[in-house]
């Protein structure tokens, strides 16, 4: 085990699973300059590791993460907007460096996951949740709102769901999370890195390049149906799209294995 600490970030890499651990335990794991670059530099690292297929994102401690914290709030409070949009771009570009990692990004969500912290679990592309977490978009009771972490939100749960959770600022149970598609899993508290770790080996059965271009092609469709609802010819240019993409993965190097090894009932060379 490779483990790389930081003030703020712990990571741990196991062979093709990461770990990005929030390590501020005793502020439930809430954000501030630090933790937001410690994230950002975790992922940046990782991305770029091609040994690793998982990054597994979670909080050391009572809570995942409990959205801001208090002096870092306080701070921004007596900000100008110049040195406030400077702080919120850092947080967005945070948010879509772990969108945009090529592996598997899973979330495990336990205790408090609240405001940004909500955000983590919504930007990830698997999470699983204890059955006794909380989860809320909560800044509007603070007069502000989730502006930076709303992409990702809007597209996990789509604008009826979010308008709900974002106009009134409640936090959800895990089964109300799991109703709406915010969370894959919930399970007992006991059970959550056994459930985390079954969703890991699933990835791990297939090829990295492909969950990489699974990825992107998810973000680019969704993308491209907009467009295709509002123009003349847009259907025709994501048909256009998606073929191309299915063709350039069956003649790839690893396409070719995949196809090869069901062919040959054997496990391709990335599940061995």
């Amino acid at each position: 085990m490779v483990e790389i600490p930081t003030p703020s970030v712990v990571v741990r890499v196991e062979g093709a699973v990461a770990r990005v651990v929030l390590s501020r335990p005793e502020k439930r794991n809430a954000f501030d300059e630090a933790l937001i670059d410690g994230i950002d530099a975790a992922f940046a690292r990782l991305s770029a590791d091609h040994a690793v297929r998982v990054i597994v994102l979670e909080g050391e401690g009572k809570a995942f993460c409990a959205g801001a914290d208090l002096e870092w709030m306080k701070s921004q409070a007596t900000a100008t907007l110049e040195q406030n949009a400077v702080s919120a771009r850092r947080m967005a570009d945070m948010f879509d460096r772990i969108s945009r990692a090529p592996q598997a990004v899973i979330a495990k969500v336990h205790g408090a996951a609240l405001g940004g912290g909500a955000g983590l679990v919504a930007v990830a592309d698997i999470a699983v949740a204890s059955d006794t977490a909380q989860i809320g978009y909560t800044e509007a009771r603070l007069g502000i709102l989730p502006a930076v972490i709303s992409p990702y939100v809007i597209a996990k749960i789509g604008p009826g769901h979010a308008r709900r959770w974002f106009v009134t600022g409640s936090r959800m149970a895990a089964h109300e999370a799991l109703r709406i598609g915010l969370v894959h899993a919930v399970v007992a508290e006991a059970e959550l890195e056994s459930a985390v770790m079954r969703f890991a080996f699933e990835v791990l059965q297939c090829g990295p390049e492909a969950v990489a271009a699974c990825k992107d092609m998810v973000e680019a469709v969704a993308g491209a149906m907009t467009i295709a609802a509002t123009t003349e010819d847009g259907l025709d240019v994501l048909k256009d799209f998606t073929a191309a993409r299915i063709a350039e993965a069956r003649v790839s190097p690893e396409g070719q294995e995949g196809m090869r090894a069901f062919l040959e009932k054997r496990k391709p060379r990335w599940a061995e």
